[in-house]
């Protein structure tokens, strides 16, 4: 056992709000949004410029916070969340011009003269609920590309980071008048309020089970969303495999953030000719990693940790294993010898316990992980070009790695989403832009002449003409 100085104890009250002020909130944000200020481009990048100074004006506050709920050092939080959300600032503000303006198409012959444009346009008033697990960038990333894309927005952030949901909203009022951009904290209760709410695009990061019923109530609108889920995301190390570096990867992006990472190995598959090798190489690197136990994150809550600890089989733990209740903090944990029968590989760990089965034939092994919900995640180790051509050209899973992991999600210039169960669209850089944004085809018709073969009076040639041209 380990301990810290005791801190999940004294949480953040957040304030709460009635379905009627809600109401009224977005009601504000509609007529907002109708005098069209949102639109011009010059608007939108003035926007994303008072976030960055509301940002840098409130970074230590920002810090402090995701430290109080979930034990992140400094370095760690600026690694994973602030910097990354000053790297998805900057990207739009370089860019948007180029985003906003219409980008025009080939005319079909038939079709002259005319000019054919594409040009994107925002939803209107979105609603963006976020996660307790990286609270700070998966709520400011995705609001980013919503303000971006010229839209008005509330954010409910997760109750459980209470401490960083409470400088999220102080941000956002120094940056923005609610009737642009309002933050509404509480639990339940304003979920159940917020989702009653008739909104023109629902962004909901989270578990599968909330976003069924995100899905469900959108649906009575039919308002568009995007889920962004998580599940059993797998890792597999093959025979070929780079062992050394493969353990020091997989060892950085499981125990980041105490385990709770959407996108973390959840499993490892390791080939039965190197798995002993391979263990004692995970031992080396945890120990290189987190020299001390208490250096791992904590817990994001008692719930939670109960949880987890209730996944641990004794008997099969080869290396980690002790907890600290005071501080809801695990040590990294491996377990070996595990099937699919065992708790662990029941649901989705979302903690610091990696468990290591073993496999003798690769396309087994795929076909196993096929049979189950589409990862959110996918990890391959290997030096063998055939696998790496079938993992890339035919597994379906959100995205991945080849020889790392994690990696995939940290840049804009490439979508980040699930498939399947894992989840429901995707956002990150253009392709947030465009996740918020509706695209709309338009002809530009010329009035200077008009072709009259496709009226319904005419010589038969002008039938003739049509299908010479059309065929």
């Amino acid at each position: 056992m380990f301990r810290l100085p005791s801190i999940h104890s004294v949480r953040k009250e957040l304030k709460h709000m009635e379905a009627s002020a809600i109401k009224a909130l977005l009601d504000g944000q509609r007529e907002f949004f109708r005098t069209h200020k949102t639109i011009p481009t010059d608007f939108r990048k003035m926007q994303l410029r008072r976030l960055k100074e509301s940002l840098l004006l409130h970074e230590d506050e920002i810090l402090q916070a995701l430290a109080l709920d979930l034990g992140k050092n400094n370095k760690e939080a600026y690694f994973t969340e602030v910097g990354m959300v000053y790297s998805e600032l900057n990207y739009m503000l370089k860019k948007l011009s180029g985003f906003t303006a219409a980008k025009y198409h080939w005319t079909p012959i038939h079709q002259f003269p005319a000019l054919s444009m594409t040009i994107d346009v925002p939803y209107g008033n979105v609603l963006i609920m976020s996660p307790w697990n990286y609270p700070f960038q998966l709520t400011l990333i995705p609001l980013i590309d919503a303000l971006a894309a010229g839209n008005t927005a509330i954010v409910k952030p997760s109750d459980y980071s209470s401490y960083t949901s409470a400088v999220i909203e102080k941000v956002l009022a120094d940056a923005f008048d609610p009737v642009y951009v309002a933050t509404i904290t509480g639990g339940r209760a304003e979920n159940q309020a917020l989702l009653d709410q008739e909104f023109d695009y629902i962004f909901f990061t989270g578990s599968k089970k909330v976003g069924q019923l995100v899905m469900e109530k959108a649906s009575a609108h039919l308002t568009p969303i995007t889920l962004e889920l998580g599940g059993k995301s797998p890792c597999i190390v093959d025979e070929t495999a780079n062992l050394k570096m493969a353990a020091k990867r997989i060892v950085f992006g499981k125990f980041l953030n105490a385990g709770q990472t959407c996108v973390a190995p959840d499993y490892v598959y390791v080939h039965e000719s190197v798995k002993e090798e391979f263990i004692a190489l995970l031992k080396h690197e945890i120990a290189a990693q987190y020299p001390k136990p208490n250096q791992i994150g904590r817990i994001v809550n008692q719930k939670h940790f109960d949880r987890l600890l209730s996944l641990v089989q004794p008997e099969k733990v080869v290396y980690g294993g002790s907890a600290s209740e005071l501080t809801l903090q695990i040590a990294p944990t491996v377990m070996d010898n595990i099937s699919w029968d065992d708790p662990v590989m029941q649901e989705e760990i979302f903690g610091p316990i990696l468990p290591v089965l073993t496999y003798n034939r690769f396309m087994d092994v795929m076909a196993e992980i096929q049979s189950r919900p589409t990862p959110l995640a996918f990890y391959l180790f290997t030096r063998d070009s055939s696998r790496k051509n079938f993992y890339k050209k035919i597994q379906p899973f959100g995205g991945g790695c080849i020889n790392d992991t994690i990696i995939q999600l940290a840049t804009e210039n490439m979508p980040f989403g699930g498939m399947g169960q894992s989840g429901l669209g995707q956002y990150h850089g253009h392709y947030g832009f465009e996740n918020f944004s509706h695209t709309k085809s338009i002809v530009d018709k010329c009035t200077l002449i008009d072709l009259p073969m496709r009226y319904h009076a005419g010589p038969e040639i002008y039938d003739k003409i049509i299908r010479m041209v059309l065929k």
